[in-house]
C-alpha cells in the first residue's frame, strides 16, 4: 500500500507566503476558509466562462456571454430615465451596443470613435439591437492582436473584499508552486481505490479543475459530471463520509446509562390510548427500545411524514426512561410546538403520575428557580421547552435521554450543550431526534451517516389526502367564496400569510391587515388571528377557541406550521407561496386533512412566477408523499437549505452536489470503511484537507 506522507506540505504552507498576501488580505481569505496553500487548491470554481475565442458580432445571441472585438464607430450619452453612455461597435460582421451607467470624462474620452476594443459580457437584446451592459473591456494598442485566454475563465465563491482577479491569481500561483513540487500535495486515496472506480491522479484534477482547456468539454464541466469534478466530488463525499464515521465512533466510546424498564408504564399508556398504534410506530418504538436498552448511547433519527405520529413514539420512549428512574428532556425548537408537545404529553403522562415540567426563556424570578428545583431533585421526571433547557443554570437529577424535534432548526453547539448536561458518573444520555421534514435518503446517508435511521412510513387510518390547487391572487373573491361555503357546511379554514421581509413586525402586520379585511368580506365568521408577537397565552386562547370550534377562520403567520391539530379544520389558504420552499408548504398543508373529511389547499400566487417556483407549485399539486417532496427540494434548493444549514457551514460541499452524484454515495460508504480499517492516517489527512476546522460540526 501507499504509505501516508507524515506531513502535508502544502496543507502547512500559509497562504501569506503567496505574493501579495498580507494580514489584512488573509483575514478576509480567512472568511472563506482559506488559510493555507493547500485551502487555495481546494477553493474551487462555482462555473466558468468562456474567454477563449472571439466571437463575430454577426453571430452573438441574446444570453450568450462572449468575447467580441471591433472598432468604435461613435459613442454618445442618452438622457432617459437614467443618464448613459452608448458605445456603438462594429467588427464588420455586425455591431453591438455597450451601455454603461456609471462612466467618467475619461472614460469616455477613452472610448471615442476608432479605438479598437475587446469586451467581454453577456449580450441581450435593446432597444436598437445586440447589447452588452457594463462589460469588461480593454483598448488594443497598434497592430499587436491581444492574447485571448489559455483557458475557460473560472468564478469563484467570494466574499466582500476578494476580487475573482484576486482569487485567479492565488489559484496561479499555488499551481505553480505545485508544478515545482508535486510531492506536496500528497494523494491520499490508495492506488486500489482509484484504479477500482476508474478516477484520475489528483494532481491531473486539480490542475483541470482550476484552469481547464480551451478544448475542454464544455457540457460536462459546466453540468459538473466531468472526471476531474467527479474525482473530487468522491474525495469530498468520502471525507465527510468518514468524518462521521469518527464521531459516531467516538460517540459509541462513551458509555450511557442502560434503561431498560420494566414496561408497565408504557402498558398502561398504550391501554389508555383512544387509537392504536400503526404497524410503522409498532416497528420503530421497538427499534428504538432496543438501543435504550444498552450500555451505548443511542443515536437515532426518527423521520415521519406530517401527521404519521411520531410524538406518542417519543412519549414511549421517555416512559421508558422513566421507569428505569431516569429523566427525560424534551426539546422543541418554538414555544408554539414545544406547547403542543407539552399539552400531548400532559395529556398522556399525568393520568401515570409522571410529572411533567414546562420551562422556556419566559419563566422568571421565584417561578424559575421552584421550576429548576423539580428538576435538580429529580421530582419532575419530564422536562419540555426551547433551548431553555441547555442554559448554564438548569441542572438535572438524572438525565438519561434527551429528545430533540426538528433538530436541524438547532445550532450544534446548542445540542452538545443538552447531551453534557447528564454527563454525570462518565456516561452521557440516548438521543432520540425527530424530524416531520422527511430527508431524502441520499441526505440522510451523508449528513446524518453518525445516526441510526428510523422511518415511520404509514399514515394513521382515517387520514385523508389532500387536493391542492395552485390560483392567482387575481382570483380573490372565488377564494374567499370558497372559504364562505366551507365554513357553513360546519369546516373550519386556515389561511396563511406569507412575507418575504425577515421582520416579525412586518409578518405580524400583514396578518392584522388580512384578518381584518376578511372579517369586513366574510361578516358571518368567526375570524381568529395568531402570529409570533402574541403574547403566549392570547395564542393559547385563540388556538383553544379554533380546536372548540368557535373560531371559524384562522388567519396566521407561519408560526402554525408545525404541531397544530384540528381535525374539524378542511380548507387551507397560503398567500404568496411562491415564497416559501417545498418543505415548509408541504408542513403548512399537513395541519388540514387530519380527520376523516376530504380536506383541500388553495396555493394563491401572485404572478408572474419564476421558473423554479412554478415547479414547486406543479411538485405541490402533483403529490402528497412527503418523501417525494424532499427529492425535489434539495434538488431545487440544494442540502444547505433542506438541513437548514445554510447559515452554519455544516454540509457545505464545496464541488459535490448530492442529487447529481446520488450514484457515488454507495460507492464512497463502502470505500469509507475500507479508508478507516487499512488506511487510518489517510482517512484523518482526507477529513483534514476537506473540512479542516469544520470537522467538529457533528458533534452532536
Amino acid at each position: 500500500m501507499e504509505k501516508a506522507a507524515t506531513t502535508d506540505a502544502l496543507d502547512h504552507t500559509p497562504v501569506t507566503v503567496l505574493k501579495g498576501v498580507g494580514p489584512r488580505n488573509a483575514e478576509k481569505l480567512g472568511r472563506l476558509g482559506i488559510e493555507t496553500v493547500q485551502d487555495v487548491l481546494f477553493h474551487l470554481p462555482l462555473r466558468y466562462q468562456d474567454r477563449t475565442r472571439i466571437t463575430p458580432m454577426g453571430a452573438v445571441r441574446h444570453g450568450d456571454q462572449v468575447v467580441v472585438e471591433g472598432v468604435v464607430d461613435h459613442s454618445e450619452v442618452r438622457f432617459g430615465r437614467r443618464r448613459s453612455l452608448l458605445v456603438h461597435l462594429a467588427d464588420g460582421t455586425g455591431a453591438v451596443v455597450l451601455r454603461f451607467f456609471y462612466f467618467s470624462a475619461a472614460q469616455q474620452a477613452n472610448l471615442s470613435a476608432g479605438a479598437r476594443l475587446r469586451c467581454f459580457g453577456e449580450v441581450r437584446n435593446g432597444p436598437a439591437g445586440m447589447e452588452m451592459v457594463h462589460p469588461e473591456y480593454k483598448r488594443v494598442q497598434g497592430d499587436e492582436p491581444l492574447a485571448v485566454e489559455a483557458h475557460l475563465t473560472p468564478i469563484y465563491p467570494t466574499t466582500e473584499g476578494v476580487h475573482q482577479l484576486t482569487l485567479r491569481g492565488l489559484a496561479d500561483k499555488a499551481l505553480a508552486m505545485l508544478a515545482a513540487d508535486p510531492g506536496a500535495l500528497p494523494e491520499w486515496l490508495p492506488a486500489e481505490i482509484r484504479e477500482r472506480f476508474q478516477l484520475p491522479p489528483l494532481l491531473d484534477a486539480v490542475q483541470y479543475i482550476h484552469r481547464p482547456p480551451p478544448d475542454a468539454d464544455q457540457g460536462r464541466l459546466f453540468e459538473g459530471t466531468h472526471p476531474a469534478q467527479r474525482r473530487l466530488a468522491f474525495e469530498e463525499l468520502l471525507a465527510h463520509q468518514i468524518s462521521l464515521r469518527q464521531l459516531r465512533a467516538r460517540s459509541r466510546r462513551t458509555p450511557a446509562p442502560p434503561l431498560a424498564g420494566d414496561g408497565e408504564l408504557r402498558a398502561r399508556l398504550l391501554d389508555a390510548l383512544p387509537f392504536k398504534l400503526t404497524g410503522a410506530q409498532h416497528r420503530v418504538a421497538e427499534e428504538i427500545a432496543r438501543d435504550l436498552a444498552a450500555h451505548r448511547p443511542m443515536l437515532r433519527l426518527v423521520q415521519g411524514d406530517v401527521g404519521s405520529g411520531k410524538t406518542v413514539v417519543a412519549a414511549l420512549a421517555a416512559l421508558q426512561a422513566v421507569e428505569a428512574d431516569h429523566q427525560v428532556a424534551f426539546m422543541a425548537p418554538t414555544e408554539l410546538l414545544a406547547e403542543q408537545h407539552l399539552k400531548s404529553l400532559r395529556g398522556w403522562l399525568d393520568p401515570l403520575g409522571v410529572e411533567v415540567a414546562w420551562l422556556t426563556g419566559r419563566h422568571k424570578g421565584s417561578r424559575r428557580a421552584a421550576l429548576l428545583e423539580t428538576l435538580l431533585e429529580g421530582k419532575a421526571r419530564v422536562a419540555v421547552g426551547t433551548h431553555a433547557l441547555f442554559q448554564e443554570e438548569v441542572q438535572f437529577h438524572a438525565l438519561g435521554l434527551v429528545i430533540i424535534d426538528e433538530q436541524h432548526r438547532f445550532g450544534v453547539h446548542q445540542r452538545m450543550a443538552l447531551r453534557e448536561k447528564g454527563r454525570g458518573d462518565g456516561r452521557v444520555p440516548h438521543q432520540l431526534i425527530m424530524t416531520a421534514t422527511p430527508i431524502p435518503r441520499t441526505l440522510a446517508m451523508t449528513a446524518y451517516a453518525d445516526l441510526d435511521l428510523s422511518v415511520i412510513d404509514e399514515l394513521p387510518p382515517g387520514r385523508t389526502p389532500v387536493t391542492t390547487v395552485a390560483i392567482p391572487d387575481s382570483r380573490r373573491d372565488e377564494v374567499m367564496a370558497r372559504v364562505r361555503e366551507a365554513c357553513a357546511n360546519g369546516r373550519q379554514a386556515y389561511w396563511v400569510c406569507t412575507l418575504i421581509e425577515e421582520s416579525e413586525a412586518l409578518q405580524c402586520q400583514a396578518a392584522e391587515d388580512t384578518a381584518a379585511m376578511l372579517a369586513e368580506q366574510l361578516p358571518n365568521l368567526h375570524v381568529g388571528l395568531v402570529h409570533g408577537r402574541l403574547k403566549a397565552a392570547e395564542k393559547e386562547a385563540v388556538m383553544a377557541a379554533f380546536k372548540a370550534g368557535e373560531i371559524e377562520l384562522l388567519v396566521a403567520t407561519t408560526v402554525i406550521e408545525v404541531g397544530v391539530d384540528v381535525p374539524n379544520a378542511s380548507l387551507m389558504i397560503i398567500e404568496n407561496p411562491e415564497r416559501l420552499g417545498l418543505a415548509q408548504l408541504h408542513q403548512l398543508r399537513g395541519r388540514v386533512g387530519r380527520g376523516a373529511t376530504r380536506s383541500h389547499c388553495v396555493l394563491m400566487y401572485h404572478a408572474p412566477l419564476s421558473g423554479t417556483s412554478k415547479e414547486r407549485l406543479a411538485v405541490m399539486r402533483a403529490t402528497n408523499d412527503g418523501f417525494e417532496i424532499a427529492r425535489k427540494d434539495l434538488e431545487l434548493r440544494g442540502p444547505g437549505e433542506v438541513l437548514g444549514t445554510r447559515q452554519t457551514g455544516e454540509m457545505a460541499l464545496r464541488i459535490a452536489d448530492l442529487s447529481r452524484d446520488e450514484r457515488l454515495l454507495t460507492q464512497v460508504q463502502q470505500v469509507a470503511d475500507q479508508m478507516l480499517s487499512r488506511h487510518p492516517e489517510n482517512a484523518h489527512a482526507l477529513v483534514r484537507r476537506w473540512l479542516g476546522r469544520r470537522e467538529r460540526y457533528g458533534e452532536v
